[in-house]
């Protein structure tokens, strides 16, 4: 048996539980969330990297669906229950592959019918609008994620990729995470500064995640998670995904990624502008400087790292599917994650290590985040803390 058949016959008893897909903004991007026009329940490679078909293939699970809005809506909550809806839909236009689940019995429910276990998460603290009756309508609503920052900071936290402001997470910041935890819904460290990662394991008397995050250590990414921080998982209980972007995993792509930045400001363009002028500009770059390419041993390389760093009991996958316009050699899309293991079998790791990084894990630290919940809702009511009164 091969190593790849290895990996299916594995995943075929504990499937992977992604910690991060994109797929419902791909659907409202591209069609505005018309599901017949992008009918995930036949193959659709010309379009996104996520459908039923390949989900099966890839031997997935439990999907945390991203209900992700863009931080620079002047209006972030209507976006978000939209996101919320066409996941809701999707779920009910696809019951023999999909089931909503809100808690670990869930997952472990759909698993034993045969289905995947459909999940949300919110990407990006701004997504309540400073405000705590927010946060437990999201939860109310189904979304047991928050990540508590997108690319740019919030009034109350630091993200990896914009200019300190606060210094990690404000009073108020702290009191989102301790709502979070009284909840019952994970604090997600992706995306955020590293101050603000070390602010919350010192708030949360739950465990975390970070639903897509690979090592800071083998690719040096502030997107990525630092080796003093991974230290602290195991105390914690929680669980670090490794992601799959071959700007935060290959350390080429990084350096390759800032110097066509640099090239398009060299000619006066945003390094995020999308007009034909500078894509031309971009192309231009990109024909004399070949894009460096990612790999599935590339992945492995930081799973291994995390692993001797965290233990193989705080370790998940959380591919960025449809968040994402490039990916490794080998994980293509979401059927690409028997390759995953495969190599990761080559390298020594046993079934029981992967059993816990494709479905254990995952399952375990909802589960621990429940009970935190249930013991904390017996001693404390909601919190009316407010933004203003805690950091005016």
């Amino acid at each position: 048996m091969t190593s790849l058949d290895r990996a299916r016959e594995l995943l075929r008893e504990f499937p992977v539980v992604d910690g991060h897909n994109d797929l419902p903004w791909a659907l409202r991007e591209q069609v505005h969330y018309d599901l017949a026009a992008r009918d995930i329940a036949v193959r659709q490679d010309a379009h996104l990297h996520t459908d039923l078909p390949r989900l099966r293939e890839g031997g997935v699970g439990a999907q945390y669906w991203s209900v992700y809005v863009r931080s620079d809506l002047p209006d972030p909550v209507p976006a978000t229950l939209e996101q919320i809806d066409c996941v809701r839909r999707l779920i009910d236009r696809h019951p023999r592959d999909l089931r909503a689940a809100l808690t670990a019995a869930d997952m472990e429910a759909a698993r034993s019918e045969g289905r995947i276990a459909s999940l949300m998460g919110a990407e990006g603290g701004h997504s309540i609008a400073n405000s705590l009756g927010v946060l437990r309508g999201l939860y109310a609503l189904g979304v047991r994620y928050m990540t508590l920052t997108h690319n740019d900071n919030v009034d109350w936290a630091d993200s990896a990729t914009d200019e300190p402001r606060a210094g990690g997470l404000t009073a108020f910041g702290r009191e989102v995470v301790r709502e979070m935890n009284r909840l019952g819904m994970l604090v997600d460290l992706s995306h955020v500064a590293p101050t603000t990662m070390r602010d919350a394991l010192d708030t949360s008397t739950a465990p975390v995640i970070f639903s897509h995050s690979s090592s800071r250590a083998v690719c040096d990414h502030p997107r990525n998670i630092p080796d003093d921080v991974l230290e602290r998982l195991p105390a914690n209980g929680g669980v670090a995904m490794v992601t799959f972007v071959p700007k935060f995993v290959l350390q080429a792509a990084v350096d390759w990624t800032a110097a066509a930045d640099d090239n398009l400001r060299a000619h006066g363009f945003h390094h995020l502008d999308g007009t034909a002028e500078a894509m031309k500009v971009h192309q231009a770059f990109e024909e004399g400087h070949p894009r460096p390419v990612a790999t599935v041993a590339t992945v492995a390389d930081h799973l291994d790292h995390m692993r001797e760093v965290a233990g193989v009991d705080h370790l998940g996958i959380g591919g960025d599917y449809d968040g994402t316009a490039f990916t490794p050699e080998g994980l293509a899309d979401v059927s690409g994650y028997p390759n995953l293991l495969a190599e990761l079998l080559e390298r020594g790791w046993s079934r029981a290590d992967l059993a816990k990084l494709t479905w254990q894990n995952a399952v375990r630290v909802l589960g621990a985040a429940e009970d935190v919940s249930r013991a904390l809702q017996e001693t404390s009511a909601p919190s009316h803390a407010t933004l203003e009164a805690l950091d005016g």
